[in-house]
């Protein structure tokens, strides 16, 4: 995906102020005086991954390494709005991956996973753009990604589930065809 352009904030700002006045609200009331330009520069934020790309986020921090083993980074937090309601939904994300020659600088891994939250998502797919890149940067043998996130789409309106969970999961390479490696990851990420 190429790097985008940065949103018309204040073409954001007219919009939220028709928002509140269409849901009954007096924009020009003291607390909401300042609403539309927080929110538009809030939403510029929380969709920052639209004008990021993945070889400026992983900018060159590929290192060789002579190790095969499995590396593992979990509890990675996460935060992504939701393509149906764009309510939030948050979670915890877990990496892992096997080297064949080079290994990512480890704060590589969380900013690939918070370029991809950080855009208008659905968390399966979200779980499956971590692992292809992942794999496509660091050549591995194998990828896998576990992601447990929370949706106040499904809390706070709908069936208003509160405890809910979501788990979703995408293995690549020997992640996929291999038994023991899966079960490796699943039981180390724990």
């Amino acid at each position: 995906m190429t790097t985008k352009k940065e949103p018309n904030l204040k073409k954001i700002e007219s919009l939220v102020r028709s928002l509140l006045i269409e849901l009954g609200e007096d924009p020009d009331r003291e607390g909401l005086v300042k609403t539309p330009a927080r929110v538009a520069k809030a939403y510029a934020f929380l969709t920052r991954g639209y004008r990021q790309n993945l070889r400026s986020v992983v900018n060159g921090a590929k290192f060789t390494s002579g190790t095969n083993h499995m590396v593992i980074l979990k509890d990675i937090e996460l935060y992504s709005l939701c393509e149906h309601h764009m309510l939030p939904f948050y979670g915890k994300c877990a990496i892992g991956y096997i080297s064949k020659g080079k290994v990512l600088g480890v704060s590589k891994l969380a900013r690939i996973v918070d370029m991809y939250a950080r855009r208008l998502q659905i968390q399966e797919n979200l779980t499956e753009e971590i692992a292809d890149a992942i794999m496509r940067e660091s050549g591995a043998e194998g990828v896998g990604v576990v992601i447990k996130a929370r949706h106040l789409c499904m809390m706070m309106r709908g069936v208003e589930k509160q405890n809910s969970e979501m788990t979703t999961s995408a293995v690549l390479g020997s992640f996929r065809s291999d038994e023991k490696v899966r079960q490796e990851f699943l039981s180390l990420i724990k």
